[in-house]
């Protein structure tokens, strides 16, 4: 059974491959995750409540596409017999020789090999032990997640999430921060400087720069702290409403 790509579809990313999955729940979560990071072709070796799994679609919702494309197959081998380079996800220490990656690692390497046209699978093995050595004997490499050595269980989706986010990061050029305005824009420096000026000038008039001989190092730090911020039109314009108020005296009070 074969549903994963139509003839002439370009295949843009790791194929999933969940090895004797135990519950439809997760293979929903994994779906979910996949689909997150825009993955979309999953095969399932024999997983054990069969396929199709409705606890799986319900699980899914909104990665029905994942799941319309899911391939079934009876044995680890069948399943990766058109790979040609494929990753074992694992947390335990194994006594095999295997290059070990993190998912951050694996999935740069993923991007550059189906860059260059090879086909690149996970193996992801069911919930209770994880995958058989086995399995992990015919893996070109393994994926380790770093975690709570005292903690080291990963759930199956928790995992497929972490190694479907590592491939769409693995070329994601969102700025790793941002400055969001809200419909402002930056105060310009001449903004700037008329509010520090404005707030210097009522300062001066009662009298904060004391003693005198520290005033000009006490305008240095009003302007690091204003000039360090990133401030709006928005801001700059409020302030100078503080400090107008601030200068009012109201009537019957001290």
């Amino acid at each position: 059974m074969n549903a994963e790509t139509e003839p002439g579809e370009e295949r843009a990313g790791p194929v999933f491959v969940l090895v004797a999955p135990q519950m439809g729940e997760n293979i929903g979560a994994a779906a979910r995750a996949m689909w997150n990071f825009g993955l979309d072709r999953m095969r399932l070796v024999s997983p054990r409540d069969g396929w199709p799994n409705p606890r799986a679609e319900a699980m899914a919702s909104g990665a029905a596409r994942v799941l319309d494309r899911v391939s079934v197959f009876e044995d680890t081998n069948a399943a990766c017999a058109d790979l040609s380079f494929v990753f074992a996800t694992t947390a335990r220490e194994r006594a095999l020789t295997r290059t070990v990656m993190t998912p951050a690692r694996a999935m740069a390497e993923a991007r550059a090999m189906i860059a260059a046209g090879e086909k690149v699978g996970v193996l992801f093995g069911p919930e209770r032990a994880g995958l058989e050595n086995a399995d992990i004997v015919r893996s070109n490499a393994v994926i380790t997640v770093p975690v709570n050595p005292e903690f080291a269980s990963l759930n199956l989706g928790q995992t497929a999430l972490l190694v479907a986010y590592e491939w769409m990061r693995a070329a994601d050029e969102t700025a790793p921060a941002t400055y969001a305005l809200a419909g402002a824009s930056r105060a310009t420096r001449i903004e700037v400087d008329r509010f520090l000026e404005h707030l210097v000038a009522r300062l001066d008039a009662v009298g904060f720069f004391f003693p005198e001989h520290k005033r000009d190092s006490m305008i240095v730090n009003l302007e690091n702290l204003f000039r360090r911020a990133p401030l709006t039109d928005v801001d700059i314009r409020t302030l100078h409403g503080i400090v107008r108020a601030l200068a009012v005296k109201v009537p019957g009070r001290k």
